[in-house]
């Protein structure tokens, strides 16, 4: 059709249009009811010039006579004399909800033109507050088609000045369709696109003026030969026998189109917040103006709950609320997040005991008082008294997950039966899909749950180091899987780090790490050498079955040695950071193979280190980049941490921006795997803050002992615990002289985050803490040294056992 040229100055549409599209008046007007852009379209339908009607009052160029009756004949229309109910309303601000209808519009010249009409409010910041399409219904008598929908829609290639302010709040201006949909309209509401009339069985628009002008036309037609087949004494044939068959199918059509639609726009993620909101929003504005949703406190929980049917106790959170009316006007009064439980007189506990929607058609200034008394001085009586109500339950597998509270403004219809049965099966499939989120929200904290009681809380300072450590699940294929890392304390002030990996996501994955876990941490206390450990741990994967494989990186950490003594099971190496040069560099370390595979050996390294050098273990997770060599990972990997940092905690970070910008660079999209990262900056221990000595195997040699802790202590600047430690260091070795065999005892004591005093004999028989009575001679040293010491133990070494305590150091 020719868009281009501007038609008489008023009257119906006679140009040819092309089928199914009849152009558009769109008109907007701003917050104190004037016009604030007027269309070519409006100039043609209504027949004044735009220089004309800028700034003018809308009600004075939109004289709305009435709506149509829909039994009347075109010639009775005069008799409709005042504004349209709904046209009227929302060109004064009386409507906050988009509406739409067919009426009948004074003009110049021969006097009335029937019209269908839409209205939209705009809710956003801005000037504008009403946007305005209607199209002459005439022309679609003209037309050919019977048509089951009318909706407007716009034609391609629009530009206007003003439309840019306008297409940010189009989303809000057609709320049922989505950001996208809106967006590729937005260049098309004004001037120069020429909005047209579209006809369409799957449109999006929230309201619809009329089911069909020419199926009405169709009707009535049908209708008459009905009547003359009747008066002829002629059989009415069956086609022609009930037309309100085809109102009903017409009605029942629309809603399965309503539902289908729904289902198509919820349950998009398994994410509950995300569902909930989707829930919400799929039913506002298209069938209903407000709708709170409110779930069980254990579901907004992600927790099990009991099955039966909901009380007076039970408590229902408030998750959502969603409305057509000004912003904010709900949000003081019914705040989403409020918890609450409903008494059993209440419509909201017949629904959510019974399982069945409950309709009330409006709420009555009784009824309005009654729910207001549950909102603590809040009054909600405005908010809803005269508005129509319909509250479905959000059931799944017969358990009552929550409930929705629909509202509907007072100038729309009332819920009606179809409305119920329509919103029992929409909270049925709402229902299903929030059952499916919360399942899985459930799950996922089983395994957070699991993962992080897995995962160990190591202290930031150990022996001779600081240590830092970070965790990230996966973020695609899991949220729980198989890494770890751990630091564990060992006798003579060493500290074992490990990092490992379970092949594979999932509880199962999480369940294996968890027993490897405590295997290592177990034969770590036995201060089993690294390559028997990891002989060990492979033994023991073999006996729990060869499901799972698993990497692990096992180091000790020998402060006083400045060693590291290292073993490799199929783990990428560790970087160790040189303090002297600041350089990263890949230990380069016997692989080994993985954990489970079975009879291959371990070899284990030792490396010297020197006091601030940095030893960074972490999973392939972190380095791994899609479509690269593992090499690259690994080499960013050691220029990251190279990176100076203010502390241990910032050092970590590094790393890992480091590592995800890298991965960002090679398109990897999202890190697939979990990470574990553990950073330990080797400190080292003095020799002025080790002192050893040598006893012979003579009862003669505990007064030595005792006097040389003594006199060390002293040394040292701790007086305060020179008599416990006195005291006990004569127990040990009294203990040892009485049980070694050939080799001379060994007394060591240590100063560093606590007093550390260690014993060591060539018997191999490991002493346990027993009970002792007044007379009993057995025993009682340890018992002595259990009550007076923060924390002491036993281990194996190859020559025999070493016994220990610890003390706290004084505060200074």
């Amino acid at each position: 059709m020719d868009h281009g040229t501007d038609r008489a100055e008023r009257g119906t549409v006679t140009e040819s249009a092309e089928p199914g599209r009849v152009p558009l008046a769109v008109v907007v007007v701003d917050r104190d009811g004037l016009v604030s852009h007027w269309s070519r379209g409006a100039r043609r339908l209504f027949g004044t010039p735009k220089e004309e009607a800028i700034g003018r009052t809308a009600l004075d160029l939109l004289p709305v006579s009435g709506a149509l009756p829909e039994e009347r004949d075109t010639t009775s229309y005069a008799a409709c004399d005042g504004p349209g109910p709904d046209l009227g309303a929302s060109l004064d601000g009386g409507l906050s909800y988009p509406a739409a209808g067919r009426a009948r519009l004074t003009a110049p010249g021969d006097g009335r033109v029937d019209v269908l009409w839409w209205a939209y409010p705009l809710v956003g910041a801005g000037p504008e507050r009403l946007l305005v399409l209607a199209a002459d219904a005439g022309a679609l008598r003209a037309g050919d088609g019977a048509f089951e929908r009318i909706a407007p829609g716009f034609a391609l290639h629009t530009d206007f000045p003003g439309s840019e302010d306008l297409a940010r709040r189009l989303p809000e201006i057609l709320p049922s369709m989505s950001v996208g949909e809106s967006a590729r309209i937005v260049g098309q509401v004004l001037e120069l696109g020429y909005p047209v009339l579209e006809f369409s069985q799957n449109d999006r628009v929230p309201v619809t003026p009329d089911w069909g002008v020419a199926r009405r036309a169709e009707r009535k037609a049908r209708r008459e030969r009905a009547a003359r087949a009747r008066a002829a004494g002629e059989p009415v044939p069956e086609e022609l026998r009930d037309e309100g068959e085809d109102l009903e199918y017409a009605a029942v059509r629309e809603r399965l189109e309503f539902l289908n639609e729904v289902s198509g726009r919820i349950g998009t993620s398994l994410d509950l917040s995300r569902t909930i909101i989707e829930v919400s929003r799929a039913v506002v504005p298209r069938f209903t103006d407000v709708a709170g949703t409110y779930l069980r406190e254990q579901v907004v929980a992600g927790e099990g709950f009991e099955d039966g049917v909901p009380d007076t106790t039970t408590m229902w959170h408030r998750v959502a609320v969603e409305h057509t009316d000004e912003p904010g006007r709900w949000d003081d009064v019914v705040p989403v997040g409020e918890a609450m439980p409903f008494p059993a007189h209440t419509p909201f506990f017949q629904c959510m005991t019974s399982g069945e929607p409950v309709l009330v058609p409006r709420i009555s200034e009784e009824m309005g008082h009654a729910i207001a008394a549950q909102f603590e001085k809040r009054d909600i009586r405005p908010l809803i008294t005269g508005r129509s109500m319909l509250v479905v339950p959000l059931k799944a597998r017969n358990v009552v997950l929550g409930f929705m509270i629909l509202l509907r403004h007072p100038a729309r219809p009332v819920f009606n039966d179809m409305d119920r049965v329509t919103g029992a099966e929409l909270a049925a499939r709402a229902g299903l899909v929030l059952d499916n989120a919360r399942m899985y929200t459930f799950q996922e904290n089983v395994a957070e749950t699991l993962q992080d009681s897995m995962l160990p809380h190591i202290p930031p300072r150990m022996a001779g180091c600081d240590i830092a450590t970070r965790y990230l699940p996966g973020t695609l294929l899991g949220r729980v899987g198989g890494d770890w890392f751990d630091a564990v304390k060992l006798h003579g002030g060493r500290t074992a780090f490990v990092v490992g990996d379970v092949m594979g996501h999932g509880l199962n994955s999480a369940a294996m790490m968890g027993q490897l876990r405590t295997a290592v941490q177990t034969m770590a206390g036995l201060d089993l050498p690294p390559a028997q450990l990891l002989r060990n741990l492979d033994d023991l994967a073999q006996r729990l079955g060869d499901t799972y494989l698993a990497t692990c990186l096992y180091a000790v950490y020998d402060p006083i040695a400045s060693e590291l003594h290292l073993a490799n099971a199929g783990h990428i190496p560790p970087v160790l950071v040189r303090a002297g040069d600041g350089r990263g560099e890949l230990l380069d370390l016997p692989t080994g193979a993985p954990i489970g595979v079975g009879g291959v050996p371990f070899e284990a390294v030792r490396v010297r280190v020197e006091p601030g050098d940095r030893l960074v273990m972490c999973t392939d997770g972190l380095v791994e980049v899609r479509g690269e060599d593992i090499g690259v990972g690994l080499a960013a990997l050691c220029e990251s941490a190279a990176h100076p940092a203010a502390s241990m905690d910032d050092a970590c970070d590094t790393i890992i921006r480091a590592l995800a910008a890298t991965g960002a660079e090679a398109g990897r999209g999202g890190r697939k795997d979990d990470v574990a990262l553990l950073m330990a900056r080797l400190g080292g221990i003095e020799p002025d803050d080790v002192a050893e000595w040598r006893l012979a195997l003579d009862a003669a040699e505990v007064s030595r002992a005792r006097a040389a802790v003594r006199e060390q202590l002293h040394e040292w600047g701790l007086a305060k615990l020179v008599a416990p430690a006195e005291l006990m260091a004569g127990e040990l070795v009294t203990n040892a002289v009485r049980h070694s065999h050939a080799r001379p005892v060994q007394l060591r004591l240590v100063r560093g985050d606590t007093l550390l005093c260690e014993v060591d004999d060539d018997d191999h028989e490991l002493p346990t803490l027993l009970d002792t009575g007044p007379l009993d001679e057995a025993g009682r040293g340890l018992r002595v040294v259990s009550t007076l010491s923060r924390e002491w133990g036993t281990s194996r070494t190859k020559a025999g056992k070493t016994v220990w305590f610890e003390l706290t150091l004084p505060r200074r």
